[in-house]
């Protein structure tokens, strides 16, 4: 029998499958709390990522100087007013990894350049949510670049320094390589200036290299693994003769995933681990700042920290709508130790302390949300327990390696429930109403707890009994955005938003003031003795803060011209309660009332562009019992770029166009230290 033969089947042309990092899209949900998404162009044009972030209006470091300037120990990120610390208030996470240190709870920004950053959603007050332990004030969740091709950037300043970062993306078939590396060094400048500086005043120096490197591989259409390293170490002086700050670390994370697809669950799994190390050496400074004495010289603090999580989403049609869901858990493990010397005599120190312990908090959690053309609801609730397990403090005589100190501290263990419920409804004309309710903590860090700290000649104690922070908060909104016709800026998109919140923080850690030096201060004997001009302070849970605050933003967008306008104003309030009752009524230290943002972005003609970016803050209080006043800020930065031929951009800028003088510290004797001057910048860009 014949048989006809089938004629030859026609060439398959396979889908082209786009490599992209390990990760699951955000939420719908998140759409109906408050968040603010940074992209490429706002991040490349900033030299670090907190300046970036900075954009924001009451985002900051604890105190006003940007990483450039900020010892490691201050560089925790707060995004609301309501009481700023060192340690952070914000979970920063870069692709589901902690970026915040697992001994001090701070973020060392210099491990990341900000053109190695493909976006940063800044969600402020949401509550723990899906991110876990530390959101208290909110989370800054950043996307590493994906995008193909590279940028190299070369500048240098008048502070006889300079920059050179770059990143790219490079792509074969199903893998992609992604590696980004960072150098950055100045001369600095002298916080303390004028009249009140003496020989004992020096600059803040600073020098710092990291780098990273990510493998992404998709072995399917929807399914992407994800493996990635960084490394990072910084050396930095601290503004006085003898005082000098490291830090050096590195991360390792694995994540893979599958995107959720109509009648297929979606999921992410994640591991991480980090290592870091610190070395902080301070001086009590005299009277006439002539000169300095040591005070302490903490030589190691050796700490680790790793976690996981998983996540599985999935979504479906339900009631005329979408509905979304996500269940996960995730854990965070960290330990580590300070190992200092003390108690300069003599020529010498005759006193080593070694203190530190184990922190971790596991959890659970489940999301879901619905939304249809006009309505958003989303919701979630999670479990948490935390432990602190394995604390210690040990000091010895140098002379004879006796024990003058032996403490060790009973475990400490407890479970938080946390949630968030919020609702958006859109309504013709572009218009959109919004309300949230949610609840978050933040447990202490192990710096928080073990770990004693001085500046100058203030000295502040540990505290190993602290217990976690617990937030409370109620928002509403509105927003509006749509095309408007031309006028005399032109044809553009504007975009409006006003939010109105109530935060309330329960069990806040704050460094309490117990005397004034000079003298052993009766209320701490142990701490020693306080030198002249100086105070004891001790961390320790003092009630509460509550904060009523409104944010406020503008935006218009053309072609050529982009206005953009934002405002914050926060009314908060301690309440000492019985452990520190001199502190109900007052404001929490580093916390201004006002503060606001404005920006200016001009494409003249098809090479010349420029920008303007002003920051206005309203006085703030160097210290707990706001005693010590830092007046109103007012900084204007200013940049030109020209685009010489493709690819390759020339720009130059001055940040504090005007130098103004900002205040940032002040010492119980009256004396401030200073931000940086105005400061010129000449740089390179090259994109391919």
């Amino acid at each position: 029998m014949i048989q006809d033969v089938p004629p030859p089947a026609p060439s398959v042309v396979l889908p082209e499958i786009v490599v992209t990092a390990a990760r699951l899209p955000p939420a719908a949900g998140d759409a109906a709390f408050a968040v603010i998404r940074l992209g490429p162009d706002a991040l490349d044009r900033a030299e670090r990522l907190d300046e970036a972030l900075a954009q924001v209006p009451a985002v900051s470091l604890f105190r006003r100087t940007s990483s450039l300037s900020a010892n490691p120990t201050t560089q925790g990120l707060s995004l609301r007013a309501i009481a700023p610390s060192g340690a952070g208030r914000a979970l920063v996470l870069l692709d589901g990894v902690p970026l915040n240190d697992p001994f001090g709870g701070w973020v060392m920004w210099s491990q990341l350049a900000p053109e190695a950053v493909e976006s940063a959603d800044v969600v402020r007050g949401a509550g723990a949510g899906p991110y876990g332990a530390g959101a208290l004030t909110g989370v800054v969740a950043l996307s590493e670049r994906e995008r193909q091709g590279g940028r190299l950037d070369l500048s240098a300043r008048d502070d006889e320094g300079y920059r050179l970062s770059a990143a790219t993306t490079l792509t074969s078939g199903r893998f992609a390589l992604t590696a980004s590396a960072l150098s950055d060094q100045s001369a600095g400048y002298a916080p303390v200036r004028g009249a009140d500086a003496g020989a004992a005043d020096t600059p803040l120096d600073f020098t710092a290299r990291g780098a990273a490197l990510r493998l992404d591989v998709a072995a399917d259409a929807d399914t992407r693994l994800s493996l990635r390293a960084g490394a990072y170490a910084e050396d930095r002086g601290s503004g006085l003769a003898g005082a000098r700050s490291s830090a050096s670390g590195h991360v390792l994370s694995a994540a893979a995933s599958r995107a959720a697809r109509p009648g297929a669950v979606g999921w992410r799994a994640q591991v991480w681990r980090r290592e870091s190390d610190f070395a902080n050496s301070s001086a009590a400074v005299d009277a006439s700042r002539a000169f300095t004495t040591p005070a302490s010289r903490q030589y190691a603090t050796p700490a680790e920290g790793w976690g996981g999580n998983l996540a599985l989403r999935g979504e479906a049609e339900a009631v005329s709508g979408v509905w979304q869901w996500e269940v996960g858990a995730d854990a965070r493990y960290s330990s580590g130790e300070t190992q200092e010397q003390f108690r300069y005599m003599t020529g010498a120190f005759t006193r080593d302390r070694k203190a530190g312990g184990e922190a971790s908090v596991a959890g659970a959690y489940v999301e879901s949300s619905w939304r249809d053309a006009d309505w958003l609801v989303a919701g979630g609730l999670r479990l948490d327990r935390w432990e602190n397990t394995a604390g210690h403090r040990r000091e010895t005589d140098l002379a004879n390696g006796l024990s003058t100190l032996d403490e060790t501290y009973a475990d400490r263990a407890d479970e938080v429930v946390s949630g968030r419920l919020a609702v958006r409804r859109s309504l013709q004309g572009g218009y959109a109403l919004r309300a949230a309710a949610y609840s978050g903590f933040r447990p202490a860090t192990l710096n928080e707890l073990h770990r004693p700290f001085r500046v100058g000649n203030d000295l502040t104690e540990a505290n190993a009994d602290l217990a976690p922070e617990r937030l409370q908060g109620l928002e509403a909104g509105a927003a509006w955005s749509g095309r408007l016709g031309a006028g005399w800026l032109g044809a553009g998109r504007a975009e409006t938003a006003l939010t109105l919140f109530w935060n309330r923080v329960d069990d806040v850690i704050v460094n309490v003031t117990l005397g004034e030096g000079p003298g052993i201060i009766a209320a701490l004997p142990r701490a020693g003795f306080i030198p002249a001009g100086g105070v004891l302070r001790q961390r320790q849970n003092a009630g509460r803060i509550e904060a009523m605050g409104v944010e406020a933003s503008i935006s218009w967008t053309t072609d050529r011209l982009a206005l953009r306008l934002a405002v914050s104003a926060t009314d908060a309030e301690v309440d000492g309660g019985a452990a520190a009752p001199q502190l109900t009524g007052l404001r929490p230290a580093q916390a201004p009332v006002w503060s606001a943002t404005a920006g200016l972005d001009w494409r003249a003609t098809d090479r010349f562009s420029t920008a303007l970016d002003v920051r206005y803050e309203s006085r703030r209080f160097d210290d707990d019992l706001n005693s010590r006043v830092l007046d109103a800020a007012f900084v204007v930065d200013v940049r030109l770029d020209w685009r010489v031929m493709n690819g390759v951009t020339a720009y130059a800028g001055v940040d504090n166009l005007l130098d103004a003088e900002v205040e940032v510290s002040a010492t119980a004797s009256g004396v401030k230290g200073w931000a940086a001057p105005a400061t010129a910048t000449l740089g390179l860009k090259l994109d391919w």
